[in-house]
């Protein structure tokens, strides 16, 4: 098991910070913090920070099983249902949640001030979340093993394809 960060203080951990201008639906703009992880066993602890204003992270699913622990300010959840309906989730500080695998699509993003939300990750294939386009089509995965990566090079995760 590695230990990137042995505090969730906030003002003391590293955070990659992601935007996507291109996204004019809605505002993509959070920051992640790599905790821990495991590989062999398939578990990746982080750290979720939603931007103030609404800030949302990319249109995704869970593939692993995930424990969400809001931390600071609020977790909102917009989730297709399997019928084409959506489901409106609201969480505030210190509410918890855990998903099973292979999770509904969703949107997410903090609240006019924000939040910061914890997430314990299980997948024992490796694959952590899957990606969509502004249509919800054309996914694409992203593993522990890019997740670690990317963190160890630098770079942000899950970053949009580039056209072949």
């Amino acid at each position: 098991m590695v230990k990137v960060h042995d505090t969730i203080d906030f003002d003391a951990v590293e955070w990659r910070h992601v935007t996507d201008p291109n996204c004019k639906e809605f505002k993509i703009d959070f920051e992640y913090s790599l905790l821990g992880y495991d590989e062999p066993s398939g578990r990746l602890d982080m750290l979720l920070r939603y931007a103030p204003g609404k800030g949302h992270c990319r249109r995704h699913r869970h593939v692993a099983s995930t424990m969400t622990l809001v931390l600071e300010g609020e977790q909102f959840l917009s989730e297709t249902q399997p019928d084409g309906s959506m489901k409106h989730i609201h969480r505030k500080t210190g509410e918890y949640a855990l998903a099973n695998p292979d999770a509904l699509p969703h949107l997410e993003h903090g609240g006019e001030g924000g939040g910061t939300v914890l997430l314990s990750m299980y997948a024992p294939d490796g694959i952590l979340f899957e990606y969509f386009d502004e249509n919800m089509e054309n996914g694409w995965t992203v593993s522990i093993a890019e997740y670690i990566e990317s963190w160890n090079s630098g770079t942000i995760h899950g970053a949009v394809p580039s056209a072949a």
